[in-house]
Parts: C-alpha cells; sequence; structure tokens
C-alpha cells in the first residue's frame, strides 16, 4: 500500500452483517467479577456501515505515508482495490497492532481477509515480534470468527471504551492476541 492508496481504501464498502452477537454478561463484585460470553442471535438482521474512524483513518494514512512503522497492504482486482490490512507496530509491546482490515462487500467469501492476515502474522514473525493483537466489538461475529479461525485467542474486553453504557446496548470492544513464539 502507498500513499496513493489510502482513498480506493477509504471507499471500500465494509458493511457488518450478522444475525448473531456475543453477549456478555457480569456477575459478582469488587475483584470477585467474572465474565460470560455466549454467541446469541439478534432481534433483527444487522447491517451495520464500518465506515473509517478518525482513530482508524489516522493510523492509516500514518503507516501507508511512512510516518509511522508498520504493515499495510492492499489486494486489487482489475486495478481496483478488494481489500486491505492495516498494523502498526507497538515496539514497546513488541506486537504488531491490527488497525484495520476490510474486504469489499462484493468480494468478500473469497479468502481475502484471511490471507491479509496471515500476511501481517508473517510481518509481525519476520520481526520478531510476540504478538499481533486486534479489537472487535460483541456484534462484529464475522470478524470474531475470522480471528478465531486463524489463531486469536479472546485476551479481555472493555465495556466502557466506545460510551458507559456498552453493556447495555450489546457492544463492548473485544481484544484478541495471535501469539507468534
Amino acid at each position: 500500500m502507498t500513499a496513493g492508496d489510502v482513498d480506493a481504501v477509504v471507499e471500500i464498502d465494509g458493511t457488518i452483517e450478522s444475525l448473531r452477537y456475543l453477549h456478555v454478561e457480569k456477575s459478582g463484585e469488587g475483584l470477585a467479577l467474572t465474565w460470560a460470553i455466549q454467541e446469541r442471535p439478534l432481534r433483527e438482521k444487522l447491517i451495520q456501515p464500518n465506515a473509517f474512524d478518525d482513530e482508524r483513518l489516522f493510523g492509516l494514512k500514518q503507516v501507508a505515508g511512512g510516518i509511522d512503522e508498520g504493515f499495510a497492504v492492499v489486494a486489487e482486482h482489475e486495478g481496483t482495490v478488494a481489500a486491505s490490512a492495516v498494523a502498526q507496530l507497538d515496539p514497546a509491546a513488541a506486537v504488531m497492532r491490527l488497525v484495520d482490515l476490510r474486504v469489499d462487500y462484493d468480494f468478500r467469501r473469497q479468502g481475502l481477509a484471511t490471507a491479509l492476515l496471515f500476511q501481517v502474522i508473517n510481518e509481525g514473525r519476520s520481526r520478531e515480534l510476540r504478538a499481533v493483537s486486534a479489537e472487535t466489538s460483541t456484534n462484529n461475529i464475522p470478524a470474531a470468527e475470522l480471528l478465531r479461525k486463524c489463531g486469536f485467542e479472546l485476551a479481555g474486553l472493555d465495556l466502557q471504551r466506545r460510551s458507559n453504557h456498552d453493556l447495555v446496548k450489546e457492544s463492548v470492544t473485544l481484544f484478541w492476541y495471535a501469539a507468534l513464539s
């Protein structure tokens, strides 16, 4: 990926569609908390645009422009950008942090996301990092399934990353890691 690809990457239709979500249930109090995560059906099909927020767009521009160290790659089909992956290097933690992975709606279910994610993992290995990290929300089951399929393990959650009411809205941030050692 080059800085010239940024506009095409932003135009990728990364709409999230799902009939299920991951329900997070908290029990206990103080330091004796436990969390249960279960896959459940949604009341109605989720169709949510996955537009770039400011943080992901900034990360994309920094890595594609060579300002931040990381890894960015696009997959093209007949001269059109069909998919992309962007990861930033976190040298202090020895981790490659996946900033964004998206496949255009018309090119899904063809293995592009898997191929791009394995390229990110291989880049992390070549840099002798300890892990690749990623974040998803509980309403993005396709992303969670992809990460699990590619060897990522669920490592934690944050109820308040997007607001103070995420548990009620059933949108919790999940943290994933794929150990590279």
